[in-house]
């Protein structure tokens, strides 16, 4: 179930980002692009007071950032996607704390959940999926296995004329 997601409502929410942040849609980006790929999910984030010259949609992997031109509200444009999406929205989340954002979920059908709630599944996934460079295994060969891969390569290619 792809998500429809109010990136500005959800970037507070996220441990490490602050709206403050000269990069903070870039970092949120960048999580969410790791947890859509864990979880194998389409993603959708608004985000509102895009400065102009600035492309409206940008494509990151899994993630379709849409950036809404000042004077106009992320808010607003997930419900246009919702009423675009028609019968199709009841298999979309949205993700906002947004009493409206999810007033609109709930008349187009769709699911939802808060941005804490979501902020808190992207927490676990990543934790869950995280490698330990600890218990990573030596990728290294000794200077005997390489000559002896050398050999057995020369061989094969003796073998081969």
């Amino acid at each position: 179930m792809p998500y429809l997601i109010d990136g500005h409502n959800l970037i507070p929410k996220i441990p490490g980002l602050d709206l403050k942040a000269m990069d903070d849609e870039t970092q949120l980006i960048e999580i969410l692009q790791e947890f859509c790929r864990h979880r194998r999910k389409q993603a959708e984030i608004y985000f509102d007071n895009s400065p102009a010259g600035q492309p409206h949609s940008q494509k990151y992997g899994f993630v379709l950032a849409r950036f809404i031109r000042q004077g106009q509200v992320a808010d607003n444009a997930i419900r246009d996607r919702l009423e675009r999406l028609g019968k199709a929205a009841r298999n979309w989340t949205v993700v906002s704390s947004d009493l409206a954002v999810q007033a609109a979920a709930r008349n187009a059908h769709a699911h939802y959940i808060s941005s804490e709630a979501f902020s808190k599944e992207i927490m676990e996934t990543l934790q869950d999926n995280q490698v330990d460079t600890d218990q990573k295994p030596d990728a290294s060969l000794s200077a005997e296995e390489v000559k002896d891969w050398m050999e057995f390569f020369r061989k094969r290619t003796k073998g081969k004329d």
